[in-house]
Parts: structure tokens; C-alpha cells; sequence
């Protein structure tokens, strides 16, 4: 069962993206964490509890997939929303490969960004996450 305020980490290396979605998941009732590169998720998914992560595919560090995968070895159930600007056939073969939750396309529309997340807790958590 889930604590009162879910955790969401979000990964991208765009601060103003970043602080956006922290924003938004914030005022939605998410404890938002942040990091800015993959080697940085990794290290706050080694250290917090974390019910859900988005994730950007090209980040420093270690790629978005990279980090997919390390993730998983850690918390195999976790809900791993990847985000990418560069969608091909080749990404999305390799997120399905990872386990990824799903992969949508940026820029993101907030409602089908939105919808992915409570997706993902409900499918994860069978949390009934309701935004406005």
C-alpha cells in the first residue's frame, strides 16, 4: 500500500522542465525528487522510496535506458515512464526489452503525461490517483 504522498522522481537534464513537472506533480499531491542526469536517479533510488519514475531517454551520465535497466535490477516493479524528444523504432524496441511502463513523445501534452501517471500507479499501486 502506498504512504500518504507518493514519491516521484523526476530525471531529465532541462532544470526548467524539471521544476515545471516537480510544480505540477507537487500541487497534485506528489512528494516530487529530482535529478538531473541518470547516475544521479540512481543513486536517489538507492537511497529513497520511490513509487514512480519519469524518466528522460538522453540524459548525461548514463542514458535514460541505461538507467531503465540499472533501475530495474534494483526495484524490478518500479513504474518507469520514459520520456524522449527522439522517439525511433530502436527506442521503443529497447524500452519494451527494459520493462519500461511506457514512452511518450515531448514535447508531452499534460493531459497524456498525466493519464501515463495515474496509469502507471493504478497498473503498479491499484492507487486511484485523481488530478484535476
Amino acid at each position: 500500500m502506498l504512504i500518504q504522498s507518493p514519491s516521484l522522481l523526476i530525471t531529465d537534464d532541462d532544470a526548467e522542465f524539471r521544476q515545471t513537472l516537480c510544480g505540477l506533480f507537487g500541487q497534485r499531491g506528489f512528494r516530487t525528487l529530482a535529478a538531473c542526469d541518470g547516475q544521479e536517479a540512481l543513486e536517489i533510488v538507492c537511497r529513497e522510496q520511490v513509487h514512480l519514475l519519469l524518466l528522460d531517454v538522453h540524459i548525461p551520465r548514463l542514458t535514460g535506458l541505461e538507467t531503465l535497466q540499472l533501475v530495474k535490477q534494483i526495484n524490478e516493479l518500479l513504474p518507469i515512464i520514459l520520456l524522449t524528444a527522439r522517439l525511433d523504432e530502436t527506442i521503443v524496441k529497447q524500452a519494451r526489452e527494459a520493462n519500461a511502463f511506457s514512452i511518450l513523445r515531448k514535447p508531452v501534452a499534460l493531459r497524456e503525461l498525466t493519464d501515463a501517471v495515474a496509469q502507471a500507479m493504478r497498473t503498479a499501486y491499484n492507487w486511484d490517483w485523481r488530478y484535476s
